[in-house]
Order: structure tokens, then sequence, then C-alpha cells
């Protein structure tokens, strides 16, 4: 039994103990759930089913459709780069059985003067004015594309047999839209994988994204995928087939997209997988060894990267929970719950801090006699040591990943941008879940969307998807 006569300081070095036990316990729990999955992906690697398979040449080389096409483009306030990503889509992707239907707002005279001067050029560009003020939802656009093509499809008489949905910032791969052509006709929603460009301006903090897409992209989506679980989609890179987005809207009033959701392209994949529909994760390399992906640069900046992962984690680790509930097989149920662990991980990661930060203080007391040092239980010895393993571990994972898509000096900033990783996860969970109540209080769900001022397009050369 602890003396009542303790100090405060004593009082403050037991407090710090007890939350060091429960922090190391959870942390510990959390390194076995990631064990689960690189064991899995090891598995995967050994037999030969999580291998990169190499694009056919002829798809490469003919890279004709077996049917209409139609790629969704959400636009607010794009005017930067909304051109330079619908000419690079342009000039990639050759078919004439394309339509590529980009939503703008009446009240963004900016980037409908762009879409309309690249649609003057070309016939396959169908401008989409919402009937809105903008900003509304992301998912309200997409939903107003929807109507368009349904229209057309009416006029025309010929139904397009997947829609692609992209980002206004994105540079599409030349090969996508025929490997998701072939892909989508045995799937009901497919996904690619994202690459997040780094920056030599962006190092830290545009960086982190590098990282963190590419172990997941390489890794936990591959595991998603081979066990069967629900392909969540990215928003972009992805291709919904037409019978299943039909469906979508046949159960959600008559518009596939969810107007309420923060992540209606997460929410899209799950949304499928509920009605028994099927989808999948591809990765695939061109002949060159490209990796077949949406390349595009994420926010630079500490604020922008907050306000965007907050929007992430507000939509699914919070909303969803609300919105779509348990359920699926235990494998899927296991994935949502990786999904939505993200505000308990930051509550823990900045318990963490907090922790490394009294204890410096307190061996410093310590050392001056101040207080007395609590002597470490063997148990709380080997969960300390269990962790440090894991950080090292998951340290050296994230490296390799990032190393493996974009050189080894990108993998050897992986690992102190992990601390990056973390300090942004903590403000945005605390974001969201401020977010979240204000939500369950009657607040409206805003698209509150990232600022993009370049575009890899305007950068990268040609021979670089070649």
């Amino acid at each position: 039994m602890v003396a009542s006569g303790l100090s405060i300081a004593q009082w403050l070095a037991l407090a710090q103990y007890e939350l060091l036990l429960f922090a190391a316990a959870f942390f510990a729990l959390g390194l076995l759930d990631e064990l689960a999955v690189d064991a899995l992906y090891l598995w995967l690697r050994l037999t030969g089913r999580a291998r990169t398979r190499t694009l056919a040449p002829e798809i490469e080389t003919s890279p004709a459709l077996t049917g209409p096409a139609a790629i969704f483009i959400p636009a607010w306030r794009e005017q930067a780069v909304i051109a330079l990503t619908v000419e690079h889509a342009l000039a990639v992707w050759r078919q004439p059985e394309l339509r590529l239907y980009v939503g703008c707002y009446r009240n963004d005279p900016g980037t409908l003067a762009a879409v309309a001067k690249v649609a003057a050029r070309d016939a396959r560009v169908r401008p989409v004015t919402v009937d809105a003020d903008g900003p509304t939802s992301k998912a309200h656009c997409l939903n107003a594309l929807y109507h368009a093509l349904r229209a057309d499809e009416a006029r025309s008489g010929a139904a397009a047999h997947m829609v692609v949905l992209h980002d206004a910032e994105d540079m599409v791969d030349p090969a996508e839209l025929a490997v998701l052509d072939r892909a989508v006709r045995d799937a009901d929603f497919v996904q690619l994988p994202v690459l997040a460009l780094p920056r030599a301006q962006a190092r830290w903090i545009g960086g982190h994204y590098s990282d963190e897409f590419a172990e997941s992209h390489a890794r936990t989506m591959v595991v998603r995928d081979a066990i069967g679980a629900s392909v969540p989609g990215a928003g972009v890179g992805c291709a919904i087939g037409r019978g299943a987005l039909r469906k979508l809207a046949e159960t959600n009033g008559g518009v596939p997209f969810a107007q309420a959701s923060l992540t209606e392209d997460y929410e899209l994949g799950q949304r499928i997988a509920a009605f028994g529909g099927t989808g999948r994760f591809l990765r695939l390399r061109a002949q060159s060894g490209r990796l077949i992906a949406t390349r595009a640069y994420f926010p630079d900046r500490l604020d922008a990267a907050v306000r965007q992962k907050t929007r992430w984690t507000h939509g699914i680790a919070l909303q969803s929970w609300d919105r779509l509930g348990w359920q699926g097989a235990f494998v899927t149920r296991w994935m949502m719950l990786r999904d939505r662990k993200g505000p308990l991980s930051a509550v823990l990661m900045a318990l963490a801090y907090l922790l490394v930060a009294t204890t410096l203080i307190g061996h410093t007391l310590a050392h001056f006699e101040v207080v007395r040092p609590f002597a470490l239980t063997p148990m709380l010895e080997l969960l300390l040591l269990c962790n440090l393993a894991g950080l090292v571990w998951r340290c050296a994972l994230r490296a390799a990943f990032t190393a493996r898509e974009y050189g080894w000096r990108q993998g050897v900033l992986a690992i102190p941008r992990v601390v990056v990783s973390n300090v942004i996860a903590i403000m945005s969970g605390r974001r969201a879940l401020a977010a979240y109540l204000k939500t369950l209080r009657g607040g409206a769900v805003v698209w509150d969307k990232t600022e993009h001022s370049a575009h890899p397009a305007a950068v990268l050369p040609r021979e670089a998807l070649s």
C-alpha cells in the first residue's frame, strides 16, 4: 500500500507510472494488430500472391476500351490545376469512348472558365454546372455528374459500362483506363494505388504522405484484397461498374454518392461490399517498371495537412461508425476496426510524447534527489521492450516501402518523418472529435477541401510515365 505521506512530486511520479503502464499495454495491443497484418503480407509474398504483376504489353500498346467510360471529376476553386489535369488525361487517354465529366459551381467562374477552355478543344470533355452555390459537399457534386451521365445515356441510348473517379489535382496513368476497363468486367469496384509525390521544398509535411501511401497501398490494401475484406475507395483511380452504381442509387434515394458523408469515397467501397458486390485492389507495373497509379502532390503546410486529415479521421473513424455500423464477415469487421482506431491512436500518441517529456523531467529530479523514482516492474519492462522493438520494426518497414517507390534517400527520411505523421495525427484527431461533436448538434457537412496550386504534369516530363 502506498504511504499517505507521499509528496506531490511522488504522487505525480506514481501517476506517471500508471499512465506508462496504460499506454504500454495499449501500444502492445496495437503492435499485435500490425504484426498480424505483417504476417499475412509476408505469407502472401512467400506464396507469390502479393507479387506485383507486370502489365501485358498489348494493354499498353493497344489500350482500346470494351465499352464507353465516364470519368467524374468534382471541382471547386481549382482554376490553378484543373486545366492541367484534364489536358493531361486527354493526352494520355486517346480512347474515343471516353467522356470526362467535370463538375463546377455557378459561383466559381475561374474553374468554369478553365474547364470551358479545354472543352472547346476536345468534345470528350463535358462541363457540368452544379445547380447550387459552392461548396456543397463533394458527394453532392458527384451526384450532379451522375445525373448528367444519366441524361446523356438517355439521349444517346448507349450506357457507360464504368465510372472512374478522380480529383481535380490528379495526374492519371496512361495505362489506368485500359486496366480498369478490363478489371471492372469481373468486379463491381476496383481501386488502384495512389502515389503521393515527394517535393524538395516539402520534404517533411508533404513527404509524410509519400510514406503513408507507400506502406498502405503496398501492404495493408494488398492484405485486405487477399483475405476478402471490403476494399475502401480512395476517391481517385477507382472504377465502379455501371450496374453497381445504379444499385447504389436505387438504395440511396436516387443518388449513388452519400451527400451527408465527409468521406463518400471510403463509404462507396463499403456500401458496395454490403450489398454483396465484389471489390478489388490491383497493383500492376508497366513493362518499364512504372507502378500503375494515380500521382499527385499533397499538402505541404501543416495547417493544410491537419485540415485534410481532420476530414479523413472525422469521416472514416467517427462518421462511418454511425452511418455504416459494423457489418460483414470477420475480416471486414477487423479492417473496419483498424480504420476507426485513429482517434484512440491520437490520444495514445499524445500521451506517449507527454510521458517521454515527464520521464526526462523525472530522471532529472531524481538525479538531484528531489523525488525517489519508482522501480519498473518486470511486466512493464517487458511491455516497454516489446514496444521499442515494435517501433523499430515499423520504422524499418515504412522505410523499405518508401524506398521501393521513391529511392533510398526518401526511405531514410521516412524514419524521422514518423514523428511528423504522429504530430499531424494528434492534431487532426483532436479537431476531428470536435467537428464530430458539432455535427451531432446539427452542424452541416461542408466540403472543407484542400487548396491546390501545383500539378505534377507541369513538372514531370512525359517520359516519366512511359
